[in-house]
């Protein structure tokens, strides 16, 4: 493990450290990296040595956040991103959040903080991801009708393949299955898989590229 397998742009946030504590720093986010997805309590401790040394660098904060949401610390990965924002200015976040209030069980508190923000503000990304996590709010507060118009954005176009099209697709078929509508419902579904295999197929490492969807007509389409 060494500190230069962090990516460019957080080895950039670390600069305010002195090159000591900054290797430390780094080599720890990128144990978080490697963790998260095996051991997302190991990547948590990993995270809070990181943020002990360097509690004022936001990637350090965000990337704690992440981890304490991962692990189902909702109370503490709002409080982390709370200061992310505060110390970066960035809204990126903002869908994380809103499914922090949520994991705490305050569906109201969501609503209202994925509206403090215009949505156009946002990144496309981060205004899809912050629309998924606006409707399951919704569907928490056992109203899936306005879960579904959450959800119902001009990205949701089943011709086109983005990132972050599967998940996008996925909750939108989620939401007709609970309405009842389960024979939309499994038609998006069967989009969003379609989606997660041209967007793997096409392996682009940004994921920003469209990918045209190619829907067959017929019985067996």
């Amino acid at each position: 493990m060494r500190a230069n397998e962090l990516d460019r742009g957080a080895r950039a946030d670390l600069k305010t450290l002195s090159k000591d504590n900054a290797d430390d720093v780094a080599r720890h986010l990128v144990m978080v990296a490697r963790l998260i997805d095996e051991d997302p309590a190991l990547a948590h401790r990993h995270a809070l040595a990181a943020a002990r040394r360097a509690g004022r660098v936001g990637v350090v904060r965000e990337t704690l956040a992440i981890t304490a949401y991962t692990t189902g610390d909702f109370a503490l990965a709002l409080r982390e991103l709370r200061t992310h924002r505060r110390i970066t200015g960035s809204n990126d976040q903002l869908p994380l959040m809103v499914d922090s209030e949520r994991g705490i069980g305050r569906p109201d508190r969501a609503l209202e903080l994925g509206r403090s923000v215009p949505r156009a503000e946002l990144p496309i990304p981060v205004q899809v991801e912050l629309a998924v996590a606006m409707s399951g709010a919704r569907l928490d507060l056992g109203d899936p009708e306005a879960a579904l118009r959450e959800l119902q954005i001009p990205q949701l176009d089943p011709d086109r393949a983005y990132s972050w099209s599967p998940g996008l697709f996925d909750a939108y078929a989620t939401v007709l299955e609970d309405l009842g509508r389960a024979e939309e419902a499994a038609t998006w579904f069967a989009r969003a898989d379609r989606a997660a295999v041209a967007l793997a197929s096409a392996a682009d490492p940004d994921g920003d590229d469209e990918v045209v969807v190619i829907v067959e007509e017929g019985p067996d389409a």
